[in-house]
């Protein structure tokens, strides 16, 4: 006789059943930073959304990032505005393309 395991079956991600690997804390803007929206393209999971992220988290001022695969939207929060060069370039080193702002 054998014993079968199930595993919990993940569904949308490979991080997370929800399909994120964040959890949405920490997009709130403080006094006088600068929020922007960028759409980007080629995410399709936690795992794309956390990749981005890291890679828009190393510009400087940047304060926080929160990717949604889904929609393609990457929302950055920072101390000033920042260059769109500078975002198209971290963007293109996580492996995705950045169209503009959303």
């Amino acid at each position: 006789m054998t014993t079968e395991t199930q595993l919990p079956q993940a569904t949308g991600s490979c991080c997370s059943p929800s399909g994120s690997c964040h959890d949405g804390a920490g997009t709130e803007a403080p006094a006088g930073a600068v929020t922007t929206v960028y759409q980007v393209t080629g995410m399709t999971c936690g795992h794309c959304e956390g990749a981005v992220s890291e890679e828009i988290s190393g510009i400087e001022g940047v304060t926080s990032v929160k990717a949604v695969a889904s929609t393609g939207q990457v929302t950055v929060v920072s101390e000033a505005p920042l260059s769109e060069d500078a975002v198209r370039a971290a963007v293109d080193e996580a492996g995705y393309e950045l169209v503009g702002q959303a």
